[in-house]
């Protein structure tokens, strides 16, 4: 364990072991204690440290770092990346963000794109608010001022321990943290948003969750490798310590399988512009984590290559451009408003027929958005693009809904709407009236 200095003088403590390129992990708040993690002896540390230079730090309030803390303000929380990268001095790094850290290594890599190779994003939220509202964190909330219960019901909620064997879990969170630091660091973190930045990210980005924390987490998950460029999601069976060497082959496959011992020159960025008017399409497979953790990932994978195979031919038929695949959806666009929901249409028909004889049924919903997207290195991101993925998750199976717009532009084509009504559309104020297209005969 080494220690750097923040700019604000506040003392950072920071470990490091293995050897090749540096991968910079930033662990979630407020339960971080490096050293003490990897006394553990960790076979999660050690499959890292065969391959990559890796640097932990605790971030201020937390672990070996300084404790006597008060100001956990986001600002204040990236000065300690950059303290110990400027300790480093290795040139540029995959910086790996864990849990809540995941808006603060965002707003890093976007400001110093200069500095950062690779982007990890694991069992994160662009919007730390959003993980605050799930149900069993609210709970959690409320026993902040009970610390030996809340200790437990964490190390239940994360690693599904019971009372008994929580016991040496609950030590490693005392040690971590003092209840006092907790909540200071709670009410801070609970304001990061980044949702506007995640189009901004420029570097090649993996995005890990793990399908038993809840809900809410996968549909983060979802949305943070639909809005950044280049983004690759990787959904793991389990919780958060499960199936660790899938975690470590996927991070292998993001920054390859050579490295050379030398900085890599920083990317040369590609001017966004505007892309002209596009109708965007996003799809996303009804039931796909129950289905895989039903099949296995054999079994499961074969299921997902018919629901690529169906999805791409649609596309191919009715002249629309894929986007992206996110494994359990796809993201489109078309230059015609009409082709966009036919194919719509003509998607739902299609597993609707193969769900009439097919051994495993698959169901998808469909949103759709025109506007004028902005297109950055043959991917396309602004509010059209994030209001397409907002529709699509509000949909049920089965269900095809468009924004208004849609509706207005497919005038006397011969579709049939269902006024769905308005909804307020996460990052947007105004409310957003949507309509069902009726599909079936």
């Amino acid at each position: 364990m080494q220690y750097a200095t923040a700019g604000d003088g506040v003392r950072i403590a920071y470990g490091t072991a293995g050897n090749g390129p540096t991968l910079l992990r930033v662990p979630s708040l407020p339960f971080s204690h490096s050293q003490r993690e990897w006394e553990n002896g960790s076979e999660f540390y050690e499959k890292l440290t065969e391959k990559w230079s890796v640097v932990q730090f605790d971030p201020r309030g937390t672990g070996l770092s300084e404790r006597n803390i008060e100001d956990f303000s986001l600002e204040t929380r990236l000065l300690d990346i950059e303290a110990v990268l400027d300790k480093l001095d290795v040139g540029q790094v995959a910086l790996h963000g864990i849990g809540w850290s995941g808006p603060l290594v965002v707003t890093y890599a976007v400001r110093h794109p200069e500095r950062v190779s690779h982007l990890i994003l694991d069992d994160s939220h662009a919007r730390t608010e959003d993980f605050m509202n799930i149900p069993q964190i609210r709970a959690l909330d409320q026993l902040t001022g009970q610390w030996d219960t809340f200790l437990e019901y964490v190390a239940y909620m994360i690693y599904g321990y019971g009372r008994e064997e929580a016991a040496p879990i609950v030590e490693h969170l005392r040690a971590c943290v003092s209840p006092e630091g907790a909540q200071l660091i709670f009410d801070s973190a609970r304001g990061d948003d980044v949702s506007e930045l995640l189009p901004m990210v420029t570097q090649p980005t993996l995005v890990v969750q793990h399908k038993e924390m809840n809900q809410q987490s996968e549909e983060s998950a979802r949305e943070l490798a639909a809005l950044i460029p280049n983004a690759r999601l990787v959904m793991i069976d389990g919780q958060a310590a499960d199936d660790t060497g899938r975690i470590i082959h996927a991070i292998a496959d993001l920054l390859g399988t050579e490295h050379e011992h030398h900085t890599p020159p920083p990317p040369t960025p590609t001017p966004a512009t505007a892309s002209g008017v596009r109708t965007i399409l996003f799809t996303d497979l009804v039931s796909h984590t129950e289905m895989m953790y039903r099949l296995g990932d054999e079994k499961g994978r074969k299921v997902l290559r018919e629901h690529e195979e169906m999805t791409r031919r649609q596309l191919n038929e009715y002249g629309g451009d894929e986007v992206k695949s996110m494994g359990d959806g796809f993201m489109a666009s078309f230059g015609s408003v009409l082709k966009a929901v036919e194919c719509a249409i003509a998607l739902q028909r299609a597993f609707a027929r193969h769900n009439e004889t097919g051994e495993e049924p698959l169901n998808i919903r469909v949103g759709l958005n025109v506007g004028e997207p902005i297109e950055d290195g043959g991917d396309l991101f602004g509010a059209t693009v994030i209001l397409a993925a907002r529709i699509a998750a509000k949909a049920e199976s089965g269900e095809i809904l468009v924004a208004n717009a849609i509706r207005e532009l497919s005038a006397g084509k011969g579709f049939l709407f269902a006024d769905r009504g308005d909804f307020v559309a996460k990052g947007f104020e105004e409310p957003v009236r949507v309509y069902e297209v009726r599909w079936r005969d």
